[in-house]
């Protein structure tokens, strides 16, 4: 199909600049900012808590059966002069969800930052797996991240901007080894492709990004033998330490990362690489 230009069409007048500072460091300040984690008792969803305390967020971490999350909020808040609250939230259900959004709007006067961060995984093929095994996988990581990002959406648009980060995976790129797990790769290629449609549909108010992590060392673990595959096909030769990815998050939720929308980084210490 050729494409022609139309002399005579009206100029599209651009949008303006976002006010910015001239200092890298408080570009990526979250101070003042109140930002959701979910799935943050452990893992990634913690070190992103740690990471916006850290750079002056208040945070509510958001938990589905580990206590420990309680103890951690006041330690963050302790530690960093932060508000920080943990709530105990399924995200399996819109109604709990969108209740829980509201009780941190409640509390904390408004929200910037959404982290959809909830996510499970089980090993098998559809030939070995229940439909109801498909069924639960399929509901945390894809209806659970639909019922975030609607939730917080509605606050978003309300208040005229927001930033939603989900957490994907490199198993939304390729097709992982040794072990079949077809429920997962689609569930996180589906929540990557929501992700850069909501950037289209939430563009006059609010961002929407995607981290892709590869083998990250954490509470879900991997069994032996894909972990040995693991460190065969990542350029690193490791999994990564969750803390490697906080620079991700903080970039994605800060005025560092304004002209990023739609944006999916992939961190996999090189695993799929082509």
């Amino acid at each position: 199909m050729s494409m022609t230009y139309d002399a005579n069409a009206p100029a599209i007048e651009p949008r303006p600049n976002p006010p910015l500072s001239d200092s890298i460091m408080e570009m990526f300040s979250l101070k003042g900012r109140v930002a959701i984690v979910c799935g943050s008792a452990s893992g990634i969803g913690l070190a992103v808590c740690e990471a916006f305390a850290e750079a002056g967020a208040d945070v509510a971490m958001w938990y589905n059966s580990n206590d420990a999350a309680i103890a951690r909020a006041a330690e963050l808040a302790k530690r960093y002069g932060v508000r920080a609250k943990a709530y105990k939230v399924g995200v399996t259900a819109y109604e709990p969800v969108h209740k829980a959004v509201a009780d941190v709007v409640a509390d904390f006067g408004k929200l910037d930052i959404f982290v959809a961060n909830a996510g499970a995984g089980m090993p098998g093929g559809i030939l070995e797996q229940s439909v109801d095994d498909w069924h639960k996988i399929v509901n945390i990581n894809y209806h659970g991240v639909f019922y975030c990002a609607k939730a917080a959406g509605e606050v978003f648009k309300k208040q005229g901007k927001g930033n939603l980060i989900i957490t994907s995976s490199m198993s939304a790129h390729i097709v992982n080894v040794p072990v079949d797990q077809p429920c997962y790769n689609s569930t996180k290629a589906a929540v990557t492709h929501l992700g850069k449609s909501l950037a289209r549909e939430w563009r006059e108010f609010a961002r929407v990004n995607i981290v892709s992590p590869g083998f990250v060392k954490t509470d879900m673990g991997a069994a032996p033998q894909v972990l040995s595959e693991a460190y065969r096909m990542s350029v690193m030769g490791r999994q990564a330490d969750p803390r490697e990815l906080k620079g991700a998050y903080l970039y994605l939720a800060s005025d560092a990362s304004t002209y990023a929308t739609g944006t999916d980084l992939i961190i996999d210490g090189g695993y799929s690489l082509p």
